[in-house]
C-alpha cells in the first residue's frame, strides 16, 4: 500500500508517486505535506538528504491543480541558493507534472534574460529563481506577482551565508502580503528563526531531526597527515577505494585547480566544480560526473548543497572546512536515501580546532585510524604517521 494516501493527496498523484517508485513519504514530507495542504504556513529545519523537495512540491502542485489562475500569472514562488539548487527541483517538478497542465519557468544566470522573458509572456504557474535573477526581472517590470499564493525559501541558512537576506526582503515586498509561506533550512538557529519570522504568519515549527544532526547512514573517518604526506594519503586512497561516485571538497576555489593538476599528474582523472565556472561548464561537469564518466569530482561549498546526486559513495573533504556546518552538508551528498556512505576528512595539525567544533556541533566523536588501522582518540598519535597504500581498511571499500 501505497503510504502517501495517508498525507492528503490526490488519487493521481498518488498514482504517479506510485509509478515512479515513491512507496513511503519520509518524515519531513509527512510532518510538512498535510499542514501545507492546509494552507499553513511552516518553518522546517530537515537535514539534507531527507527529501525535503517533495515536501514542498507536492503540496504547490495539488493547491495549484484545485485554483484557478488569473492571465497565468505566477501563483508559486520557489527561491533557492544557487543554480544548482534550482535546477535539481526543477528536475523534480518535471517529473512529476508529467501529463499535468501546470508549468513552470526555471529564472537563473547563466541563460540569457530575453530567453526567460519569453518564457515569462506566455505565462507561468510556478517560477523557481535564485534571488539575483529574479530581481533582474523585477526590475525589468516582467513578473506581476498578483495572484501569488505560496511563496517557498529553500536552503534559508545558505541563503544568510551568501548573504541573500537583503535580496529576499526585497522580492518580498514585491509579492502580496496575504499568501502561504513555507521556509526551509537545514539549520534552525535563532538567527535563521529571527529570519523567517519576517515571511511567515502563525507557522508550524517542524524539526525532523537535531539541528546540524549528520546521518546515521554515513562512516565518518578523520585522516591524520602532515602537508607533505596529505597529496600521498589522498593518491593512495583514490587508488585503493571501490567507488561509484567521489566528491572531493576543498576550501578554496583556486585549490581545486591545484589539486586537479595534482592529480592528472599522477593520471587520476578528475572534474573540476566550482562557482568561477561558466554555467555551461558547471553543467557539463555534472553531467560528467552523474553519468558516471568521471568518478571523481573537486568541488567548493558550492556542491555542498547544491547537487542532488544518486550513488555517491565517498565524500573526502581534502580540508576541514572551516564552517562546521559547511562538514553537515559536504557529507550529506553521501548516505542518501538510506543507502550507506563514508565520509573522511583529512585533518593537518593546525585545524585540530575546526574539527573540535564540527563535533561539537555533530555532538559526537570523529573516528580516526592510524597506520595499523586502530581506532583512537586524537592526541594518541603524531601527525607526521604516515599511511601505506596497502593499509585500506574494509570501511574504504565501499
Amino acid at each position: 500500500m501505497n503510504k502517501f494516501k495517508n498525507l492528503g493527496l490526490s488519487d493521481d498523484l498518488i498514482l504517479l508517486l506510485s509509478e515512479l517508485g515513491y512507496k513511503e513519504p519520509t518524515k519531513i514530507q509527512s510532518l510538512s505535506i498535510p499542514l501545507a495542504l492546509m494552507g499553513r504556513d511552516i518553518l522546517g529545519c530537515a537535514q539534507t538528504g531527507t527529501g525535503k523537495t517533495a515536501s514542498f512540491v507536492l503540496p504547490i502542485i495539488e493547491i495549484l491543480n484545485n485554483q484557478k489562475s488569473k492571465a497565468r500569472m505566477p501563483r508559486s514562488l520557489i527561491l533557492t541558493p544557487t543554480r544548482e539548487l534550482a535546477e535539481q527541483i526543477s528536475i523534480y517538478f518535471k517529473k512529476i507534472l508529467k501529463n499535468n497542465k501546470l508549468n513552470f519557468c526555471l529564472l537563473i544566470g547563466g541563460t540569457a534574460l530575453t530567453d526567460q522573458d519569453k518564457l515569462l509572456n506566455k505565462g507561468v504557474d510556478i517560477l523557481i529563481a535564485t534571488p539575483g535573477r529574479l530581481i533582474d526581472h523585477i526590475n525589468r517590470g516582467n513578473i506581476l506577482f498578483n495572484d501569488l499564493k505560496i511563496l517557498v525559501i529553500d536552503e534559508a541558512d545558505r541563503m544568510l551565508d551568501m548573504g541573500f537576506i537583503p535580496d529576499i526582503d526585497q522580492i518580498s515586498e514585491n509579492l502580496p502580503k496575504i499568501r502561504q509561506t513555507l521556509f526551509f533550512s537545514a539549520t534552525l538557529n535563532k538567527e535563521i528563526l529571527n529570519i523567517g519570522k519576517r515571511f511567515v504568519i502563525n507557522p508550524k515549527l517542524i524539526e525532523v531531526s537535531p539541528p546540524s544532526s549528520t546521518s546515521n547512514t554515513i562512516d565518518q573517518y578523520i585522516i591524520k597527515c602532515n602537508n607533505k604526506n596529505k597529496l600521498n594519503t589522498l593518491e593512495n586512497i583514490l587508488s585503493n577505494i571501490e567507488t561509484k561516485n567521489t566528491v572531493i571538497f576543498c576550501n578554496r576555489k583556486k585549490d581545486i585547480g591545484s589539486l586537479y593538476t595534482a592529480l592528472k599528474r599522477r593520471n587520476i582523472s578528475s572534474i573540476m566544480f566550482h562557482g568561477d565556472l561558466i554555467q555551461s561548464k558547471r553543467q557539463e561537469a555534472l553531467r560528467e560526473f552523474k553519468n558516471g564518466n568521471n568518478k571523481i569530482l573537486i568541488a567548493s561549498d558550492v556542491a555542498g548543497r547544491g547537487i542532488d546526486i544518486e550513488n555517491i559513495s565517498h565524500v573526502i573533504n581534502f580540508d576541514v572546512p572551516i564552517n562546521p556546518e559547511d562538514y553537515v552538508h559536504r557529507i550529506g551528498r553521501t548516505g542518501r536515501a538510506g543507502k550507506k556512505g563514508t565520509a573522511i576528512t583529512f585533518v593537518l595539525k593546525k585545524d585540530t580546532k575546526y574539527l573540535q567544533e564540527i563535533e561539537k556541533l555533530i555532538k559526537m566523536k570523529i573516528k580516526i585510524f592510524n597506520i595499523n588501522l586502530e581506532e583512537k582518540k586524537i592526541q594518541d598519535y603524531e601527525f607526521d604517521t604516515l599511511y601505506e597504500s596497502n593499509q585500506i581498511p574494509n570501511f574504504l571499500k565501499r
